[in-house]
């Protein structure tokens, strides 16, 4: 989809709800009169409840995990409230007319005593939920780590020994392409002014196997025992702390292999925590 028909998709959905707004806004009106409010309050009245609904929508929008579930939660108990007070409205042929004074809202105590306290007490929750939600809108941070998004500078950086890939070895027609046909070379152990030359500032061209002297000293771990590491170094790690990026800083490995740590520790908190549950 193109832009200009985004736009008017948009444009279409706020003429749509504008219209419904206004629909709804009669009815809450005439609601907000029939328990007390004022002229001015009553006219506000509607702004409250769906007002709260459209800030809702937005915040869920933009928020993620708990925060947006929350948001979700309070536009559904607004919405529903709304529908009822709309839905009283329809059945009250009393609050239709042109000044509408204080009246019941049902015929039983206890139904007209439930529908008095919903319609009182949506302002005080718009006053709490929205201004909660705007709080946790200004506080929201979006999540820096991607998957998709991990630096490939790190990578390419990192020794191709700690990354687990074996070394890449040129055929010999890739080693001849703009040179001379390559000179045998006796084994380093033999020749062991290579070593001097290796330590010259003058940058060399990769021919092929990295020599076993300018390999890095460092043992491969397995996976079992970069797990075993992860364990003890994330053990008190909530689990929103469990990423790629943080696992591979902590144990100073690759990228792939913080993946791989990551899902089993996040698998093994899983399963514990269906172990407490049962």
């Amino acid at each position: 989809m193109n832009r200009r028909a985004k736009r008017a998709l948009v444009l279409a959905l706020v003429v749509v709800v504008g219209m419904a707004f206004r629909v709804s806004w009669n009815a809450l009106r005439d609601v907000a009169r029939a328990i007390g409010a004022d002229g001015t309050a009553a006219t506000l009245y509607p702004f409250v409840v769906d007002g709260l609904m459209a800030l809702a929508l937005v915040a869920a929008l933009v928020l993620t995990g708990d925060a947006r579930t929350f948001a979700l939660r309070v536009l559904a108990a607004y919405t529903l409230a709304s529908l009822v007070l709309n839905y009283v409205h329809g059945l009250l042929p009393e609050l239709h007319g042109e000044s509408v004074a204080w009246t019941r809202l049902a015929d039983g105590d206890i139904a007209n005593w439930a529908l008095v306290l919903l319609a009182t007490s949506l302002p005080v929750g718009s006053i709490y939920f929205g201004s909660d939600l705007v709080a946790k809108v200004l506080h929201h941070r979006p999540p820096i780590e991607s998957d998709t998004q991990e630096s490939t500078q790190t990578t390419v950086n990192r020794s191709t020994s700690e990354q687990g890939e074996p070394p890449v070895e040129l055929s010999e027609p890739e080693r001849e392409v703009g040179s001379s046909p390559t000179v045998p070379v006796e084994p380093i152990e033999e020749r062991p002014q290579l070593v001097a030359a290796a330590e010259s500032p003058r940058a060399r061209r990769a021919t092929g196997r990295v020599p076993a002297v300018a390999r890095s000293t460092r043992s491969v771990r397995s996976d079992a025992e970069l797990l075993g590491e992860a364990r003890s170094l994330t053990e008190s790690w909530p689990v929103e702390k469990l990423t790629g990026e943080g696992i591979r800083k902590a144990l100073r490995t690759s990228p792939a292999k913080a993946r791989i740590v990551r899902e089993a520790l996040k698998a093994e908190r899983e399963r514990d925590a269906a172990v407490v549950a049962g």
